[in-house]
């Protein structure tokens, strides 16, 4: 297991469109262990593997919803491989996101409430589920990543300017 670097905006490769992966194979589940233990080391709750600088459509989730007994949260990591959007609602919900290749930035998106998404696990198994809530926000913003599409660009040009603006201070003062 390795703690990958994570890519940062203004990065090109954060905006290439990921390929898919040819084979569930020992390589594609090295690069998802990899890629959720980059993800706990960084605080996120997901990562696209594009973020570690590597093209393949690879995504990993864990909301890390509730608390074991000692007060630590429940870790349940989950790998979605050539995940696909298959419908949408129409029901839009707001959610204040932040990302790992934009860091400590955050601005409310509008995103789809609901979707349908099919994708391979690190078996090569295939599943379709409905996802709803935090979930369904969080595989669409990966999703995005495979695409090349980063949260900012839901926002307005004045909002993406402003934390792009911020962005840079806090790198010039860090």
């Amino acid at each position: 297991m390795a703690v990958l670097s994570i890519v940062e905006i203004p990065d090109p490769r954060l905006r290439l469109v990921s390929t898919p992966v040819e084979a569930v194979n020992d390589e594609t589940r090295t690069l998802v262990t990899d890629m959720i233990e980059t993800m706990y080391a960084a605080s996120g709750i997901g990562l696209a593997a594009i973020q570690v600088g590597v093209d393949k459509r690879v995504l990993v989730i864990d909301l890390q919803e509730g608390e074991d007994e000692e007060g630590k949260p429940i870790r349940n990591p989950k790998a979605y491989i050539n995940p696909e959007v298959l419908s949408e609602s129409e029901e839009l919900s707001v959610y204040n996101e932040g990302c790992l290749s934009i860091p400590e930035q955050y601005a409310e998106v509008k995103r789809p409430a609901t979707c349908r998404v099919r994708w391979l696990d690190e078996t090569g198994a295939s599943h379709e589920k409905e996802l709803s809530g935090l979930l369904s926000t969080c595989m669409q913003h990966e999703i995005d990543h495979l695409n090349g599409v980063l949260f900012i660009d839901h926002v307005s040009k004045l909002k993406r300017d402003m934390l792009l603006k911020k962005l840079a201070k806090q790198r010039r003062i860090g």
